[in-house]
């Protein structure tokens, strides 16, 4: 399939309407995702990134119907990862002896995946590629998000070409942001940040700054994977710019894991609690046990106040909630506040543990959480109201 953007410039990539998961089983993907693949035809002809390898045949044949593979003068790397350069063994198998355009890490990135020891050309900041009437600007990104990231910039189409920043997972046949609904695209975005992006929030702010201040004109972002931003394509980085900076909103959400719904029990009555003295706030409860662990952490990246809630097992904590923690502790989340509480039958130790690790996490945490024993009485129950008070009052 062939989408032509501009008279130059067409997308040759893949739609994949049905995957659900990324990352082996890290990241989900509900609503699809795209693996965007550029043709600019100049007076030299280039290809910018490639696809996942599962569709490189695909790819292959598909681009053998537009163009002469012979044709191609110059293949752009921007990022190593197999879901880019899937296709680059069958590709390179056709045209062995045209260069590819990468950072330093990117050769290493590659040999590491391909062990093949192709015609690689390093490029870093500041140089150019002339394609004819048109160049080509390469500009490095590290950590955006892997040390082998690049965008490329494209003059006369004022075209940035940003690979995984600005990017989401969202299969659309319309191609353009301003063709698909806005809610679920900017919910797709947001999760995106969320899960890969939070940890190299420094990094993205300090590169946006950067190419802001190079003064390029852009008409185009061009992600490699959803939809292309040509409507306003600037509001995306300006979400980036916001979403970077210890982003919250008014919102306090309590993730907990139960075995026998005690816990869910301390949970309701907590968010009663915090509702009461926090009329105007969002309050989520999230079950993660039965939640997608993605979707938590969305919710965690828009919350102020995180509350953490688990029974004890085996002097430790349930299995769905100690991967959500990790998950929070890698991410790196700053500028939140976090709390912690439980329900045991004979040891307790889950409050202890939910509050270190949130704390270990960067949380601020208020006090050292609640606990109660077996099924909370009504006792119990008015104690959570309280702490729910107290946290409403903490933020």
């Amino acid at each position: 399939m062939r989408f032509q953007i501009t008279d130059t410039v067409s997308w040759v990539g893949k739609i994949d309407w049905e995957l659900q998961k990324f990352h082996g089983e890290e990241y989900s993907t509900f609503k699809g995702s795209s693996y965007n693949s550029y043709l600019i035809q100049d007076e030299k002809t280039v290809l910018i990134d490639t696809v996942y390898g599962p569709f490189g045949k695909e790819f292959i044949e598909n681009l053998e119907n537009e163009i002469d593979l012979g044709s191609i003068d110059y293949v752009i790397a921007n990022h190593a990862e197999v879901d880019h350069s899937g296709a680059l063994p069958e590709l390179m198998r056709r045209i062995p002896n045209v260069p590819i355009y990468c950072t330093q890490q990117a050769t290493k990135s590659l040999k590491g995946y391909y062990h093949q020891d192709w015609n690689f050309q390093v490029v870093k900041t500041g140089d150019t590629l002339s394609l004819g009437e048109r160049t080509l600007n390469f500009i490095s990104a590290p950590m955006l998000h892997w040390p082998d990231s690049m965008f490329t910039y494209l003059d006369k189409e004022n075209m940035l070409f940003s690979n995984d920043a600005f990017g989401h997972h969202l299969a659309s046949d319309t191609m353009f942001n301003d063709l698909v609904d806005q809610d679920e695209l900017f919910k797709e975005c947001i999760k995106y940040y969320a899960n890969i992006l939070t940890p190299f929030s420094k990094m993205v702010t300090k590169k946006i700054n950067e190419i802001v201040g190079f003064g390029l004109p852009v008409d185009f972002i061009l992600p490699s994977h959803g939809v292309i931003w040509r409507d306003d394509p600037l509001q995306i980085v300006h979400k980036y710019l916001e979403w970077a900076d210890d982003y919250q909103e008014n919102q306090i959400t309590i993730i907990y894991d139960t075995m026998w719904n005690s816990t869910r029990d301390m949970a309701e009555a907590i968010a009663r609690g915090i509702r009461s003295v926090c009329p105007d706030g969002v309050i989520k409860i999230l079950h993660t046990g039965q939640r997608d662990k993605n979707d938590i952490i969305t919710e965690v990246f828009r919350s102020k106040l995180v509350v953490a809630g688990c029974s004890t097992i085996n002097k430790g904590i349930l299995s769905s909630m100690a991967g959500i923690l990790e998950m929070i502790h890698g991410l790196g989340f700053k500028g939140k506040k976090g709390a912690a509480f439980g329900s045991y039958g004979w040891s307790g130790e889950s409050t202890d543990i939910l509050t270190k690790s949130l704390g270990n996490a960067g949380f601020e945490m208020i006090g050292e959480g609640i606990k109660a024993t077996w099924k909370p009485d009504q006792e119990a129950i008015r104690k959570c109201e309280a702490y729910g008070r107290q946290l409403g009052k903490e933020v």
